[in-house]
């Protein structure tokens, strides 16, 4: 999604719509749409066949909460609202969402058929979660695969405690260059991690019986939200890594790097797939009928919808918006069969529906988009329960879910350093050392360690959550007795004034960025950060922790470092989840979801590829040796205090 689209957990609701058909005598007050114990099949068929063009477009068309008032949700017979990444209301409290949205609803229900569909966002005090997905090369029960599963499961019930039930996740690219702004919102470079971590589906929508049809939507709606495979396909893959760019592979290759994790997801029963910005080979993904309809819906069998990227159609043209009937027309008649066009949907209803008027887009086409719309609402039980279920309020920033998300950031931290050659090891660190430095520009900001995606589409700085910033783990996680000096960035005269530290930890990364925003043929830290590291390792035993949604160029600094540890964006647990593992009360346990380059000139660079010069390989990452129960003991947490909770920025949107 683009632009003031989505958010690190953006959440799409589809309202449902009381169908208000003609008033109905005794004899015909049966409507089979309304009946529960018909099939989905049946009343998607009966709901259909009722519906005026206009209607059926309303179905198709996603606009933004900031143009969506009653009126205009009963005049369109609008069928999704979106919640842009910068249009949602400031500070709201799960019940203020759950309010909002139930509003949607009742402006929908005064329609005569108003199926509605609302984007919400994570509520500002929202717990984020680790973006660096834990990777091991083995894989057991109790593995990321399984994490995965109980961060969806955690997020759909807050999701759903704010009356949202679509969240846009997962994004299931395949990250081959990570100059790609967008690449912290894939798992790996590597397919198979990908579709390993895909698995958050599960957890998002339920597991599917064993005799659920192939390619058929599947949400447990007692504990489910919709989820959004994307974005279909090859995004990852663009030339230089820029963002919604031209992905060049023969078809074999594309299908094998890039296309694999649907198939997973579509099998998993995941309810609806986002198409890319990216090209293919020169062909926009929103006009590839090649790859949306024959590809998608008839060879992998999906059953559920296609809904486009922010103003998707857009941006079939240059400039974007330029022979805008064409692209509505080459869109839908593509594959796509709901539209983000969240401000000027006037012009994109008025013109689809000359284009079916005119037979340019064929009403059998209208008819299979809704019907797959229709069906993914009814799979939802949005008609049964149309309204917020005010009754999930207590599951919002429970404390299991905190330590959930604690739990990910432990096991997605990578060692990627322990000692310097010939010297003794600096981890795990020394709890009850006298005094210690903490230093760097992210050791004291939750916004920095969350980064992009989170409560505000572009991110920001400072205490834009609740959580634990990584200086306040420390702090938590020492003894009483330990003097912890925070200084952002001591210069040579500090550390000659301020003398005995045991050692010192430097904590620096990137800041927030989204999209084309984090495009980026450098892949440097601030020069600031890099004279800290230099300034205080050069000084003091120090590990450095690197904040980050990919690797970065580090090499040459390195030798100065006697410890370090890529973080990766480690979200608003972040704090007492490195401390847990940096001071031994845990095993490091990630391992590189991604080749760590020497310089960008070697970009790009896989596992695999012939000449593969890496700083540290895909796979790597060091232990500390720990003799640890298997159950490790019960650990000191921060005091916690109740917020909202959206384990989300494993799953960027």
């Amino acid at each position: 999604m683009s632009a003031k689209s989505e958010l690190p957990l953006l959440l799409l609701l589809l309202l449902l719509f009381s169908s208000s058909t003609a008033p109905t005598t005794a004899a015909d007050d049966y409507v089979l749409y309304k009946d529960p114990r018909a099939s989905i099949e049946d009343r998607v068929s009966d709901l259909l066949s009722r519906m005026t063009l206009a209607e059926k477009i309303g179905q198709m068309t996603q606009i933004d909460r900031i143009v969506a008032p009653s009126d205009v949700i009963r005049d369109f017979f609008i069928g999704s609202i979106l919640n842009g990444g910068d249009s949602a209301p400031k500070n709201a409290s799960p019940s203020m969402w759950a309010d909002m949205i139930d509003g949607f609803q009742r402006a929908a229900f005064e329609t005569r058929s108003g199926y509605r569909s609302y984007t919400g966002q994570t509520p500002c005090t929202a717990t984020i979660t680790s973006s660096g997905p834990p990777y091991s090369p083995t894989t057991s029960d109790s593995g990321p695969p399984d994490l995965m599963v109980r961060i969806g499961k955690a997020t759909a019930l807050e999701v759903k405690a704010t009356g949202v039930p679509y969240a846009f996740a997962p994004c299931i690219a395949v990250c081959r260059d990570p100059r790609w702004g967008r690449c912290y919102e894939s798992y790996s470079e590597d397919t198979e991690i990908v579709r390993s971590m895909s698995k958050i589906i599960l957890g998002l929508q339920g597991s599917p019986p064993s005799d659920h049809p192939k390619g058929y939507p599947y949400i447990n709606t007692a504990t489910g939200v919709v989820a959004c495979a994307k974005h279909y396909a090859g995004d990852g893959g663009t030339t230089g890594g820029i963002n919604e760019n031209n992905t060049v592979a023969d078809y074999p290759t594309f299908f094998d790097v890039h296309m694999r994790p649907y198939i997973d997801a579509v099998s998993m029963g995941v309810s609806t797939v986002m198409a890319s910005y990216s090209s293919w080979n020169g062909v926009k993904m929103h006009t590839n009928r090649y790859l949306l309809t024959r590809v998608l819906k008839h060879e992998m069998g999906f059953k559920g919808f296609i809904i486009s990227d922010w103003e998707g159609v857009d941006r079939i043209s240059s400039p974007p918006g330029s022979h805008y009937r064409d692209s509505v027309r080459a869109a839908i008649n593509a594959g796509i069969d709901m539209v983000m066009v969240p401000h000027d949907y006037p012009k994109f209803i008025g013109d689809l529906t000359d284009l079916v008027n005119s037979g340019e887009v064929p009403m059998s086409r209208i008819d299979d988009a809704v019907t797959r719309v229709l069906r993914v609402k009814f799979v939802m039980g949005l008609f049964e329960r149309p309204m917020a279920d005010r009754s999930l309020g207590a599951v919002v920033g429970r404390r299991e879910h905190r330590e959930l998300a604690r739990e990910a950031v432990r096991k997605s931290l990578v060692l990627l350093k322990n000692g310097k050659p010939g010297g003794r090891p600096l981890l795990p660190l020394d709890r009850r050392a006298g005094k210690i430095l903490v230093a760097g520009s992210h050791a004291d900001d939750i916004g920095y360690q969350c980064g992009g995606w989170t409560i505000t589409w572009a991110g920001g700085q400072g205490h834009t959550t609740n959580g634990t910033t990584i200086l306040q783990g420390i702090k938590n996680s020492v003894s009483m007795r330990t003097q912890v000096v925070h200084n952002e960035k001591p210069d040579a005269k500090f550390l000659q004034t301020n003398r005995g530290f045991s050692y010192a930890i430097v904590v620096v990364g990137e800041k927030p960025y989204v999209e084309s925003g984090g495009d980026d043929d450098k892949l440097e830290l601030p020069k600031e950060s890099l004279e800290t590291i230099e300034t205080v390792c050069g000084s003091v035993r120090c590990l450095v922790i690197i904040v980050s949604g990919r690797p970065i160029t580090i090499e040459t600094h390195v030798g100065l470092m006697d410890g370090l540890v890529a973080a990766w964006l480690p979200g608003s647990e972040a704090g007492d989840g490195i401390a847990d593992v940096i001071f031994g009360r845990y095993e490091f346990q990630g391992r590189l979801p991604r080749t760590w380059f020497r310089r960008v000139d070697q970009l790009p660079m896989n596992v695999g590829d012939e000449r593969y010069d890496p700083l540290y390989p895909f796979g790597f990452g060091l232990e500390m040796g720990l003799q640890l129960p298997k159950r490790g003991p019960r650990i000191r947490s921060a005091p916690f205090t109740s917020s909202s909770t959206a384990l989300s920025s494993w799953f960027q949107i």
